[in-house]
């Protein structure tokens, strides 16, 4: 070998290590923090679960409408519990499955996102003087005693409306419902025009705060049912997390092991690249502002298996060319040529299979096919791309100097 082909092999080899490093490090940090950056679900972070249902009026458009308008204020309620990525979607025509990921009390959850919140201002003949669609904010604070009360400040319209009801009974008592519950009764002791406005004679600090959260918000535009109500303890997810992810490291761990004695260096490749997939399914997770079931983890197992199976067909094909008395190189462009068509039968079937399941199903269902479709994605490029590019680079640095090296033991 002279001198400068000499060189040009050492070069070839310290790039394949260097490269291999780099993405075996890159893949194990990012897969040790994926805590950090990809967001778990209710059945591994624990939390409370709640299922409801919309009362129908009959006509499907306006039920449609209100539905909608429905999830936005459910989506505003549960962003100021301050919950971390809660999970809202809607299942079927009238269905709203809501996942509150660290909230312990069912209860107080209920409360809050399943409450219509119509506030009502009513003299004493029972006439309607003002209804919350004119609150422009409300909150938490305390009177002079230092008893709880929400504070209400209402729009322009809200602030004539409250002017005239207080002038016109000043003397009686306003009473305010919410949901055709009496918060308080106030007398009328002068007129306000300046549009603001409080309830007093709340029970503690909590309730005002809730009050005012579902003020805020707005009321509910449709009755909705409670059809589920449960809480998932964070031990159970925690456990049922170790225990997922404790199975897919032991049979990740027994498929490298695998690969590596049975295609030697080939299979130091297809280990690399399947650090690099695991990494791909975790950052395009995170991407896509995905969440992490178990369902999830089941999909992304899976996935593994196809990633495994890629590799398994091109180093089958390389060792048949190389049965063939072709060169390490010949046999590795070869053998990935002739893989490609059946790798990607493979997976497009099982592709179809998962956007199927995405488009009928929900929920946790949905989340499998959602993991199992990137998985599938990025499966095949590390087994196209990723693995080839390695593999014939350690062929031409001479890392790889025997058919042996590849797996095949016909030639020594």
């Amino acid at each position: 070998m002279s001198a400068r082909k000499k060189k040009k092999t050492t070069f070839l080899a310290l790039s394949f290590v260097i490269i291999s490093l780099l993405l075996v490090a890159g893949s194990a940090f990012s897969l040790l923090n994926w805590e950090n950056y990809l967001r778990k679900g209710l059945d591994l972070e624990g939390g409370v679960y709640v299922l409801l249902e919309a009362v129908a009026s009959g006509d499907m458009e306006q039920d449609h409408d209100a539905i909608q308008r429905a999830m936005t204020i459910i989506r505003q309620r549960v962003d100021e519990l301050g919950v971390v990525e809660p999970v809202l979607q809607r299942e079927g025509d009238r269905r709203i499955r809501i996942e509150l990921p660290g909230i312990d009390d069912p209860a107080q959850a209920m409360a809050i996102i399943g409450r219509t919140a119509m506030l009502t201002f009513v003299n004493q003949e029972g006439e309607l003087l003002l209804t919350g669609a004119n609150l422009r904010n409300a909150h938490f604070t305390r009177g002079q005693y230092n008893e709880p009360i929400v504070a209400l400040e209402f729009d322009a319209e809200g602030r004539e409306l409250f002017a005239r009801a207080t002038q016109e009974h000043l003397g009686d008592i306003i009473a305010i419902f919410l949901d055709d519950e009496l918060v308080s009764a106030p007398t009328v002791q002068n007129v306000i025009t300046d549009g603001n406005a409080i309830i007093t004679g709340i029970g503690s600090a909590e309730d005002a705060r809730d009050i005012a959260l579902m003020l805020r918000s707005g009321a509910l535009p449709v009755e909705l049912v409670e059809l589920e109500t449960r809480s998932v303890g964070p031990l159970l997810g925690e456990n049922a997390l170790r225990l997922a992810f404790t199975a897919g490291i032991i049979g990740l761990a027994i498929v490298m092991l695998y690969m590596l004695l049975y295609y030697r260096f080939a299979g130091l490749v297809s280990v690399i690249s399947l650090f690099v997939y695991l990494a791909i399914v975790f950052l395009v997770l995170a991407a896509f502002n995905a969440t992490l079931t178990l369902p999830g983890l089941a999909g992304l197992i899976l996935s593994i298996g196809m990633a495994v199976d890629a590799n398994v067909l091109i180093f089958e094909r390389v060792k048949e060319e190389l049965r063939l008395g072709k060169t390490n190189l010949t046999a590795v462009n070869t053998g990935f040529d002739r893989a490609l068509r059946a790798i990607l039968d493979a997976n497009i079937t099982t592709v179809i299979g998962a956007l199927v399941l995405f488009v009928v199903a929900s929920g946790p269902v949905r989340g499998f096919a959602v993991v199992l479709l990137i998985g599938i994605v990025a499966s095949v490029f590390s087994a196209i791309f990723l693995t080839r590019i390695l593999l014939r680079l350690a062929v031409r640095s001479q890392l790889v100097k025997k058919p042996a090296y590849l797996g095949y033991r016909g030639v020594s």
